[in-house]
């Protein structure tokens, strides 16, 4: 599925919830709680992101041009919230992941539900992600330079 489809999905599934504050978080905590595990082994300094108040460990693999992500944190609703973008980035090409628009978040009012300290690591997350894109972006185009020479 393509970015906004998958966004427009989960739209539909937060539209149920009619704005109800604590359903809303929740049902964020469940979607955390279906996140497969990550491996203990990139659970490391390395892969925590930076500018999240919870520890947020993220790593991603390239299968077939596409960036799949794995994350965990040591709280549920950022485990919640993280597992969002890794359903909306995760099994895209690194173009699509970088210029991507997510509208989501607004139009399920994620940031009235989290607050700020939470808005600016989930802008992390994000962050942290189409950084993962480009570099990947970068390294194949590298690669295809190198291997055309």
């Amino acid at each position: 599925m393509a970015i906004n489809e998958i966004q427009e999905d989960i739209i539909n599934e937060f539209e149920v919830l009619q704005d109800d504050r604590e359903s809303t978080i929740f049902y964020i905590m469940e979607l955390g709680q279906k996140l497969p595990s990550m491996d203990e082994k990139n659970k490391i300094d390395l892969n925590l992101i930076k500018g999240c108040q919870s520890k947020v460990w993220l790593s991603t693999i390239i299968e077939d041009n596409k960036v799949f992500f794995q994350a965990d944190s040591n709280t549920e609703i950022t485990k919640g919230l993280i597992s969002l973008l890794i359903r909306v980035f995760s099994g895209q090409d690194a173009d699509d992941i970088m210029n991507s628009d997510l509208y989501f978040i607004e139009k399920i009012g994620m940031h009235q539900m989290i607050g700020s300290q939470r808005s600016n690591g989930f802008a992390s997350m994000i962050k942290q992600m189409k950084l993962f894109a480009l570099t990947y972006r970068e390294l194949n185009k590298h690669k295809k330079l190198n291997t055309q020479s």
